[in-house]
């Protein structure tokens, strides 16, 4: 899928981080997911969660299709997140500002992401859910920066299209403005 016309985008993070809302406010057409009423702790965040995967496509410039995922935040089903990592152009990773421990959740997905064994773009979408950035920002900056990494880190809302835009032209459209891991020779 790594072709000039076509890419593929996977969504990680926590529970809620706003993956199945991503992919849905991106999607130029009616998404494909696999969301079930929720049967654990979840259920204090929200009604249903995603068990296998979303799916949606969109269209960007010169026709240029890219085919965006979003795994389940679950570990339980980190199986899923083996399965649709395979082919990827980019990884972002969504995270909740809101949680309790944003920075430990940015912390476990930097950590998949850096066991994957083919080269990968990375972008990281912080959710402020509309309220802006606040000036805690920098954190997440500094925790890529402490592990070599100088991919971008955006202050996204995941309802916004443009937000969800800028944080896939990030991956698709602007190699140099971040890392690949791992590393080039």
């Amino acid at each position: 899928m790594k072709n000039k016309g076509q890419h593929k985008v996977l969504f990680v993070g926590p529970v809620g981080a706003g993956k199945t809302t991503a992919v849905s406010v991106l999607s130029d057409k009616e998404i494909v997911n696999t969301d079930v009423k929720v049967s654990d702790m979840t259920r204090f965040r929200k009604p249903q969660t995603t068990v296998a995967l979303d799916y949606g496509v969109v269209t960007l410039k010169d026709d240029l299709r890219v085919h965006l995922y979003g795994a389940p935040g679950q570990q339980r089903f980190d199986f899923m997140w083996e399965i649709l990592q395979q082919g990827l152009t980019g990884l972002a990773i969504l995270v909740d500002h809101s949680r309790r421990t944003p920075l430990d959740d940015l912390a476990f997905f930097l950590d998949w992401y850096q066991a994957l064994p083919q080269q990968t773009r990375l972008a990281v979408g912080v959710n402020f859910h509309g309220d802006g950035a606040p000036a805690a920002f920098s954190g997440y900056r500094a925790m890529l920066q402490q592990r070599g990494l100088d991919s971008p880190v955006l202050p996204i809302d995941a309802r916004n299209r443009d937000d969800m835009r800028r944080l896939i032209h990030a991956l698709v459209f602007e190699p140099d403005l971040h890392s690949k891991w791992p590393p080039t020779a």
